[in-house]
Parts: structure tokens; C-alpha cells; sequence
């Protein structure tokens, strides 16, 4: 009887334990493997396969046919034999995951797969040509990953394809014609890739289904083609490309989004019924002529921008019509005379942006419920801003109503609102409004007196200590002679840190240096590691060492396949984690301007952060304007290979800058102009802003077309370095006078105000040909440029010291409206100087047309 029931006992336990283990060559067990290899166990693999999380099967059936897991921390490279292996899968969908690559089996999943979405995960390398297996496939999202390489022309015999979504990759190479032969696609969404040339001219007459085309954050450029065929487009995003023609036929009636902002784009806006339009971006273009008479054809209208362009000056437009806006920015765009008074008939809007005009007259009383942001600062407003308007802006998320003629008084207002948003206006305020403000002030200036006066004499004492610390010294070492340095390199190492640049310091401390990775945007496929950065830098040999600057050293080197690299080794970087290093470094490299010099890649070797930049082949501005000896280079200066050895010994020049190309006006306004917009992109194209810290002559290069280049941006936050500290206030000669106080140097803070002080120093530089601090200044007791500039120029008399090598090369009244505009930079208060947009359209202003001979 025992025997008996202990072999019953060992048969029902071997079927249980049967019945629970997978079949192999089964969905059921293709699936158990593939959770279990992406470090997923804690899906229910203990009841049927249909019954899994995420799982369908087909009726009646263990076969799957759709497999949702998206968002369920999968990591890793997708294992084969396993998702390939599911036949009669139709919908596969593993977006919002850490997957890495693909297996080569998935792409056996053939013609029954109509669904793939893999968006929002981190696959590298390129997209497979067996992409074109898929032959029933009707929506494909790869977007937000890693993909690299041209997209694959085998996408185009997908011909039931209706969706395509590979934006936010890395794909390089032209727009893909191959896609004109999906004449089912709906949605194309190829944006935030590296696609270059022109967009298909046959694009119109191919895709007459296509409802949805976003290109934008691209390099595309040229003209763009008659798209009239794509007779269904309701959405049009074409911005940030380099796109320069403005074709009419981009303008289809049934369009209800328009996005074209930071191109290239010229000529005027042709205005047609768009009865549909909901949404038009045209900012940050060259467009030019009038668009006040056109708007009320936009009647549904509820975003418009056209800022920054090159309007002609022109009245403020009616907007009466335009009754839905919620969203208008007219920033910089020539409006004169004064607001109309239907603009109280625009109730919805929550966004008005109308600064930086010549529009006159008052504010008009409107009331707007649902207002929260609202900028009409630099204008020629006057008299007061309407009650109702006054009354919503504590409320307001921003506000800003500076450089006006206003007269304001809001009780319940901060001193801080006062001193940022109404700049420049009246406060028209009466002491009984607020009776404790003027105690309050006394107050503070007593403080501040106090404070002044402890602190001045803590100097004296420190300064006393000093003195008789040295008095002590000299008298104990009465025969010590000094000794005079004539090592080259040692007087060349002159930047605010002692980092050593031996290799056997930190460098030594990175282990395996083959398999630390150097990231280069533009070549995602090459293989570069740290050990190929130590070959190319001689393991960072003070041979190759071209200057050590505010944020950390600076090598020169020569990465395989001719690849001309400066290197920059961040002093301090270690202060950030490894995951923010890299994500800060990945957003500093997608910025890109025509006048920033480019970061091209960049490293994480051990507790360094290292940033590769584009090499600059002429050197910087600090040179070229002083004519310095052959062979010496400014503490900034990258460009030591534009020096070379002759034969005996002396150096020479390796590009040529004849006097004619760089002793002109027109090339001085060339750079400033270059310069202007480059600091104006960091302000305000730049979300967040970025604040460079640190603008001065070498900092400026000047690439192989003498196109000029600013340098050092954004790198603040990665060296580790506290806005307050001194490294970020600024060079001696560039510094502005809000950090020369002495009993609290960081109080007033970075701001982009702190940035224009600096380029109206180099903008006097570029006009005079004087240094900062250190020069010859005629008729003047003054001991700095900045001094010297603003009093002649103050007492009329700029002409005299505009550089004797331009004077003659064009028109001196433009030349001393540009120093006007250097004074009006170099103000002493920050509140007192213009921002850099509004610099930009000043310089604009007094473009030299043609040169004197």
C-alpha cells in the first residue's frame, strides 16, 4: 500500500512539473527565453503564453500575434531565437525601453508584421536594408534612438507603409527618394537627423495621401520644391534647416500648421486664404518686405511668429480679425506708430511678444483674461500701462516693459520687478502708496555704509600684513637674485590653474584605455577609444599642449583618418556624474551656428571629462588684430598649427592673411556681425539660455573661410565651476565694472549683460586695433581701452580713433556708429546695455555695402 502511493506521488509531481515547462520550438517558450535574457523575470510565465502580460494570440490558438511591452525596463541587445521566431506576429511594439541593438533573426519576422514600434530606446548602428522584408508593414516608429548611417533605400518597396517615423536619430546622407515609392504614407517624421542636400523635386506629385512631413532639425538646404501636389499636407515643419528660397506653393489652403523658422529663408511672405491655418512659425529668417496688410487672411490663426526677420519698417498691422490668437510674436520685426485699438478684440491670447520695435503711443486698455506672458520692451511707448493690464501682471509668469517712455506705479510690486521688467520707466508712484519704502531704503543704505567701512578697513589691515610680510623677506634674503625663465613653455603656461599636464598623473589613473570610447558626433561607426586621444596627443605631452585656458589644458592631435582635433581636458569635471557629463555634452554638441565653433565628440576617462572641437585653421581674433611676433600665441589660442618651422628653426605662418583681406572695414564688420549673432543664438535660440562668461578677442577663430567662430560655451556647468567663482566673471580688460567690486565680487551675478559688455570691447578692439589694458591711449589719462573709447566718444570726438589701417576702407560714419554701439555696450549699469538681438539688428543697420578700393 505504501509502495503503491509513493509512486502515485512521484507520477502526479512529474506531471505537474511537465505541464509547467515549456515546449520547446514554441511562441511560449520563444517569449520565457527573451524575458528572462532582457533581466525580466518577474512576467508569469506559469500560465498560458495568451495570458501573459502584454500578449495576444491568435483564436484558438498559442501563436502570437501582438506583443506590447512597452515601458518595462527591458535592456540590453534583443537575443536571438527568440522575437524573430514568432511567425504570425502582427504587432510588435517595445518603445520606452534600454534596448540596444537588434537580433539579426527579427528580420525573419517577414510579411505578416504590420505594426513596429521601437521608439524611445538606445539601438546604435545602422538601420538593415532586411528592413525591406517587412513587406506588409503599415506603421514603423524607430524615432529616439541611435540609428546611424543613410536610411535604407529597401524602404521603398514597403508599399503599404503609412506612417514612417525615424526622427531623432543620427541618419546622415540625403532624403531618401526610395520613400516616394510608399504612395500610402499619411505621416513622415524624418526631423532631429543629420540628412543634408535638397528635398525630392517629385516629392508633390508622389505622396498625394501625405497629410504630415516634419524635416525640421536638419542640414537641408537649396531651394525648396513645388509641394502644390501634396494636395492632403495639413502639417509643414521645415524649421531649422538651411533652407533659402520661399516657394508660394508652400502655402496650401488646406494647411493647418506651417513651421519654416531658422532658415535661410528670402523674399516676401505671399499671402493667401488660408482659411485652415491654425499654426505659422516664420521667425528667424531673412525675409523681407511688408506683412501688415496680409494677416487677415489667416482668420483662424491661433500662433503667429514672424520675429527676426528683415522686414521693411512698416505700420502695426490690424489684428482684429485674427480674434483666436492665443500665441503672437512680432519681436523685431520694423513695426512703427501705435497699437491699434482692435487689438482689445484678441481675448484669447496668452502670449504677446512685441519688443524690440519703434512702435510709439500707449499701451491700449484691453483686458485679457487668460495673459500671461507679455514683452514690449525696447519701443517708444509712453504714458501709462492700463489698469486691468496692471492689475494681472503680479500674476503674470513673465513680464517685461523696459527701455520705454512708461510711467507705472504698482504698490505691489518688488523692487526686483522694478529693476528687470520696467527699466528705463518713471515710477510715478506717491510715498503714501507705500509709506514704509522710503525707511526701508534708508535703511539699506545705512547697512551698506557700515558694510562698506568694515570691509575697507579689514583691506587696509590685510594690505599692511602684506607689505610687511615682503619687508620681512626681502631683508632676510638681501643677496637672493632673482633667475629669468627662457623656457618657452613655461611663460606660455599662463591660464588661472596649476594643471599638471604630466602623463603619469591622471592620465596613468585610466585603466584600460582601449576600452574607454571617444564619442564623435559625425562618425558614430568609427571605433575611437582613449588610447587612440593619448596616440594623437602624445599621452597629452606638453609637445603638443597649445594652451591652457580658463576651463583646463588644450592639446593638439591627429585622430586616424586625418582628423585635426583640439582637446580640451576639463579642470574639475569630476565635480558631475558620468550620466550628466555625457548628457550635458550630448546637448553642447547638437548646438550648432554658422559662428559657434562646433564640439565634435568628447570623452569620460576615469574622473576627466575631455571635449574634442572642431580645429580652427586660422587662430583667433587676439592675434590677428595685434600683429603679435611670430611664434607667440594668446593663452586661449588653439592655432599653433597655422605656425610652422622653416628650416632654420623660425616660424612661419601657414596661411597667408594679406593686409588687403583683413585691414578693412568691411571684414572688421564681418566679425563683429558674425560675433553678434553668435552670442544672440546663445541668449535667445538656446532653451536654456546660454551665458558664454567669458567673450574677448581669443576666444573668437577664425575658420578656413575667415568666417569667425566663438569658442568656449556652455562648458561652466561640466568644468564644475560656480557661476559666482572668478573663472566665470571673465578676463582683465573684458571684465565688466559688476565684478570689480571689492567687498562682494560675484553679487551681481552672470548674465547676458555681463556677455555684451564683453563684445563691446572687442567691438572697440576691432575699431581702434588697441589691446584691452596695456596699450598706448593718445590724449587720455585713462589706463584701459574701455575708458579711453567711451570718453572720446562721449566728448564727439570717435573719429580720432578709429585704427589708421581701416579708416580709408569705408564709410567713417559707419564706423563711428559702430562705436556708439560699443558704448552703449560697455555701459556701466547692465540694466543700461542692449541685448545682443537688438546689437545684431544695429550692426545690420550699418552694413558696409561694397568696399573703398
Amino acid at each position: 500500500m505504501k509502495l503503491s502511493t509513493i509512486a502515485l506521488v512521484i507520477s502526479l509531481s512529474f506531471l505537474v512539473e511537465s505541464s509547467t515547462s515549456q515546449d520547446p520550438n514554441t511562441d511560449a517558450s520563444f517569449l520565457s527565453d527573451f524575458f528572462s535574457k532582457m533581466g525580466h523575470s518577474s512576467i508569469s510565465t506559469s500560465t498560458s503564453v495568451c495570458e501573459w502580460t502584454g500578449v495576444t494570440c491568435q483564436a484558438n490558438t498559442d501563436s502570437v500575434t501582438r506583443l506590447s511591452l512597452s515601458g518595462l525596463g527591458l535592456t540590453g541587445p534583443i537575443p536571438e531565437s527568440t522575437i524573430g521566431k514568432l511567425t504570425k506576429l502582427e504587432l510588435l511594439d517595445l518603445s520606452n525601453n534600454s534596448i540596444t541593438s537588434l537580433s539579426l533573426d527579427i528580420w525573419e519576422l517577414g510579411s505578416s508584421l504590420k505594426f513596429l514600434n521601437l521608439s524611445f530606446n538606445s539601438i546604435t548602428g545602422s538601420l538593415s536594408n532586411n528592413i525591406g522584408n517587412f513587406g506588409a508593414l503599415e506603421r514603423l516608429d524607430l524615432s529616439h534612438n541611435r540609428f546611424t548611417e543613410e536610411i535604407p533605400a529597401s524602404l521603398g518597396s514597403i508599399t503599404s507603409l503609412s506612417l514612417l517615423n525615424l526622427g531623432h536619430n543620427r541618419f546622415n546622407g540625403s532624403f531618401p527618394d526610395a520613400i516616394l515609392g510608399c504612395k500610402t504614407l499619411v505621416f513622415i517624421d524624418l526631423s532631429d537627423n543629420l540628412l543634408e542636400g535638397s528635398v525630392p523635386n517629385d516629392l508633390g506629385n508622389a505622396l498625394k495621401s501625405l497629410k504630415v512631413l516634419n524635416l525640421g532639425g536638419n542640414r537641408i538646404n537649396g531651394r525648396l520644391p513645388d509641394i502644390s501636389g501634396l494636395v492632403s499636407l495639413t502639417y509643414l515643419n521645415l524649421s531649422s534647416n538651411s533652407i533659402q528660397e520661399l516657394v508660394p506653393a508652400v502655402f496650401h489652403q488646406q494647411l493647418e500648421t506651417i513651421d519654416l523658422s531658422n532658415n535661410q529663408f528670402q523674399g516676401h511672405i505671399p499671402f493667401v486664404n488660408l482659411t485652415s491655418l491654425v499654426y505659422l512659425d516664420m521667425s528667424m529668417n531673412e525675409i523681407t518686405g511688408q506683412f501688415s496688410d496680409g494677416l487677415d487672411r489667416f482668420g483662424s490663426l491661433k500662433h503667429l511668429n514672424l520675429a527676426f526677420n528683415k522686414f521693411s519698417f512698416q505700420s502695426f498691422p490690424s489684428v482684429g480679425k485674427l480674434s483666436g490668437l492665443e500665441y503672437l510674436n512680432l519681436s523685431n520685426t520694423s513695426l512703427t506708430g501705435q497699437i491699434p485699438s482692435d487689438f482689445s478684440q484678441l481675448t484669447s491670447l496668452k502670449t504677446l511678444d512685441l519688443s524690440q520695435n519703434y512702435i510709439s503711443g500707449q499701451i491700449p486698455d484691453f483686458s485679457v483674461e487668460d495673459l500671461q506672458i507679455i514683452d514690449v520692451s525696447i519701443n517708444n511707448l509712453t504714458g501709462q500701462i492700463p489698469e486691468p493690464l496692471e492689475k494681472k501682471i503680479p500674476d503674470m509668469q513673465k513680464f517685461n516693459f523696459s527701455y520705454n517712455n512708461l510711467t507705472v506705479c504698482g504698490p505691489h510690486w518688488s523692487l526686483d520687478d522694478y529693476s528687470t521688467a520696467f527699466i528705463g520707466s518713471h515710477n510715478d508712484c506717491p510715498i503714501a502708496v507705500n509709506p514704509g519704502h522710503m525707511k526701508n531704503m534708508e535703511s539699506k543704505r545705512k547697512r551698506l555704509g557700515l558694510i562698506l567701512s568694515v570691509s575697507l578697513s579689514a583691506l587696509c589691515l590685510f594690505l599692511g600684513l602684506v607689505c610687511l610680510l615682503l619687508g620681512l623677506r626681502k631683508r632676510s634674503k638681501p643677496m637672493e637674485v632673482k633667475q629669468v625663465s627662457f623656457n618657452k613653455e613655461e611663460n606660455s603656461m599662463s591660464g588661472p590653474f596649476s594643471f599638471q599636464t604630466d602623463s603619469t598623473t591622471w592620465v596613468a589613473d585610466v585603466k584600460l584605455a582601449t576600452s574607454v570610447p571617444v564619442i564623435i558626433f559625425d562618425k558614430p561607426l568609427v571605433n575611437f577609444t582613449f588610447s587612440d586621444l593619448l596616440a594623437a596627443t602624445s599621452n597629452f605631452d606638453r609637445g603638443t599642449l597649445l594652451a591652457e585656458g580658463r576651463f583646463g589644458p588644450v592639446y593638439r592631435g591627429f585622430l586616424q583618418g586625418g582628423i585635426q582635433v583640439a582637446v580640451k581636458v576639463l579642470v574639475h569635471g569630476w565635480t558631475m556624474t558620468d550620466q550628466d557629463a555625457e548628457r550635458e555634452l550630448e546637448r553642447l554638441g547638437r548646438i550648432r551656428h554658422p559662428n559657434l565653433v562646433p564640439l565634435t565628440g568628447y570623452c569620460l576617462a576615469g574622473d576627466q571629462r575631455i571635449a574634442i572641437y572642431e580645429y580652427m585653421e586660422n587662430g583667433n581674433l587676439y592675434n590677428l588684430l595685434h600683429d603679435l611676433p611670430l611664434g607667440v600665441q594668446s593663452t586661449e589660442d588653439w592655432s599653433s598649427d597655422a605656425w610652422e618651422e622653416d628650416e632654420n628653426g623660425d616660424n612661419m605662418r601657414n596661411v597667408q592673411i594679406t593686409p588687403e583681406g583683413t585691414a578693412t572695414w568691411r571684414f572688421r564688420h564681418i566679425i563683429a556681425l558674425g560675433t553678434a549673432r553668435a552670442l544672440a543664438f546663445l541668449h535667445h535660440g538656446c532653451i536654456p539660455q546660454i551665458v558664454h562668461r567669458d567673450v574677448k578677442a581669443s576666444s573668437i577663430y577664425l575658420d578656413d573661410s575667415m568666417e569667425p567662430r566663438l569658442a568656449d560655451f556652455g562648458l561652466s556647468m561640466i568644468a564644475g565651476t560656480n557661476p559666482d567663482e572668478e573663472i566665470s566673471n571673465g578676463s582683465p580688460g573684458y571684465k565688466p565694472p559688476e565684478f570689480s567690486d571689492t567687498v562682494n565680487p560675484s553679487a551681481a551675478g552672470v548674465t547676458t549683460k555681463s556677455d555684451v559688455y564683453g563684445f563691446g570691447v572687442v567691438l572697440f578692439e576691432l575699431l581702434t586695433g588697441k589691446k584691452p589694458l596695456g596699450d598706448d591711449y593718445p590724449d587720455s589719462k585713462e589706463n584701459s581701452l574701455v575708458g579711453w573709447a567711451r570718453a572720446m566718444v562721449k566728448i564727439g570726438h570717435g573719429s580720432s580713433i578709429i585704427d589708421p589701417k581701416i579708416r580709408d576702407t569705408g564709410s567713417e560714419k559707419e564706423m563711428e556708429e559702430a562705436l556708439r554701439i560699443g558704448y552703449l555696450c560697455t555701459a556701466d549699469l547692465p540694466s543700461k546695455r542692449p541685448a545682443m538681438q537688438q546689437i545684431v539688428g544695429l550692426l545690420k543697420d550699418i552694413e558696409p555695402k561694397t568696399t573703398k578700393d
